[in-house]
This record gives structure tokens, C-alpha cells and sequence, in this order.
């Protein structure tokens, strides 16, 4: 296999490296309300290293910081993870491999990673992308979460009252936008947003995310004619 150009590889970097600081406001707050939710210094840590979810992290241990049951706190982490089984299928082509090499890569299947990957055209910067970008925010995100357990008391206020829990958004947009200029991915998002805004008011947090996903068949949904630009 021939070497990879350096240039791909520094674009990656560069979109994994963004995404990445973006999160770490997060790890922080994550690291500040695991103490405050009862969680000892080690276990937080633990938590980011083996679960390493973001937001299901976040949804498990406010469960537990109102007193519910571990099974409760699994089934709030499930429930926000299952947006995952189609980062899964978007990414499955790209990560090809066996099955111990696809069980490893898996733990890295978050937002973050899988869009710097599927930001990529061809299969080879995908699977380098994924990984870049999953590896870059493992790194951050844990870094983060011992910051904020061990050293900060109140990053959760700062965050938003700062205005960074933004960074993370501003940043998929960046990723998401050269995407758009297909009519296909215009119509998915657009049926996709239009699925979040109705169900956000009224659906059970992370069910409208989830159920956007659903946007993705207008994209499907497009007469043959129309797709091969006849």
C-alpha cells in the first residue's frame, strides 16, 4: 500500500483536533456532576474510559444523582445510544476487518468519530478519519473528566454561562456543511430537522433526536431519474 498524502491527513487531523477541544467543556462538566452526584474520583474516570458516551454518560449518572437504580441509569444510557446502530451502518463499509479489530474499533463509535469519517469520500480516509477522530476525543474526554472531578467546582454554570456548551454544534455544522451539496442530504436534512423541532416539545429527551434519524428516507426517496441527473 502506497504511503498516505499528507495533505488528507492533516485536513483530518485538523477537523478530529476541533472536534476534540470542543468536547472537553463537557468532560469537565461530566467530571463535576459525576462528583456531585455521588461518584468517587476513580469511578468517574472508570466511567469515561469504559463507557466513554457523551451524552448517555451524562443521562446514567443524573439517574443515579437523583437516586434511581443502576438498571435505570442503563436503560437512560441505552436509550440515548441507540442513535449508534446507524452510525454502525454508515460507517460498517469503511471498517471492514475482523471481528476482534471491529469489537475494538467499536468503542470509538460517537458522534464526533463518525463524523469526521463519513466527512471523507473515499473508504480508506474514512476508517482514518473514524479512528483519528475517535481517538483524539477518547484522549480529550477523559483528560477533561479528571479535570473536572478532581480539580474544578463549578465548570457546569461556566459552560453555559459562557456560551461553550455551543462549540460542539458549531463544529458538526463546519463538518456537515460541505455535505449539503447533494439534493439527496438537503432533503434528508431538512426532513430530519423538521422531525426534531415537532418532537422536541413534546417527546422524552434524546427520543427526537433519535426519530429524526427517519429524515435519512427522503434522501432514499428520490425517482431514479432525479439521482442520475437525466
Amino acid at each position: 500500500m502506497p504511503p498516505c498524502p499528507t495533505a488528507p491527513r492533516r485536513a483530518i487531523h485538523r477537523q478530529a483536533a476541533s472536534l476534540a477541544l470542543a468536547a472537553m467543556p463537557f468532560g469537565i462538566g461530566f467530571g463535576v456532576v459525576s462528583v456531585e452526584a455521588g461518584l468517587a474520583l476513580w469511578e468517574a474516570c472508570a466511567f469515561s474510559v469504559f463507557v466513554f458516551t457523551g451524552s448517555a454518560q451524562f443521562a446514567a449518572v443524573d439517574v443515579l444523582g437523583e437516586g434511581g437504580a443502576a438498571v435505570a441509569a442503563i436503560a437512560a444510557g441505552i436509550g440515548l445510544n441507540l442513535r449508534s446502530l446507524a452510525f454502525g451502518v454508515a460507517m460498517a463499509p469503511a471498517l471492514a476487518g475482523s471481528v476482534w479489530k471491529r469489537a475494538l474499533w467499536s468503542q470509538l463509535m460517537i458522534d464526533e468519530a463518525t463524523a469526521v469519517g463519513t466527512a471523507q469520500r473515499d473508504l480508506r480516509w474514512q476508517r482514518y478519519g473514524y479512528l483519528a477522530g475517535g481517538i483524539a476525543v477518547f484522549i480529550t474526554w477523559n483528560l477533561s473528566t479528571l479535570a473536572g472531578a478532581a480539580v474544578f467546582s463549578s465548570a457546569g454554570d461556566a459552560i453555559t454561562t459562557w456560551g461553550i456548551d455551543a462549540t460542539i454544534p458549531a463544529a458538526f455544522l463546519a463538518l456537515l456543511w460541505p455535505r449539503l451539496a447533494s439534493p439527496d442530504q438537503r432533503r434528508a436534512a431538512l426532513a430530519g430537522a423538521a422531525i426534531g423541532l415537532v418532537l422536541v416539545p413534546v417527546a422524552p429527551a434524546g427520543v427526537s433526536i433519535i426519530v429524526a434519524g427517519l429524515g435519512v428516507l427522503a434522501g432514499w426517496c428520490t425517482p431514479a431519474r432525479t439521482r442520475s441527473g437525466s
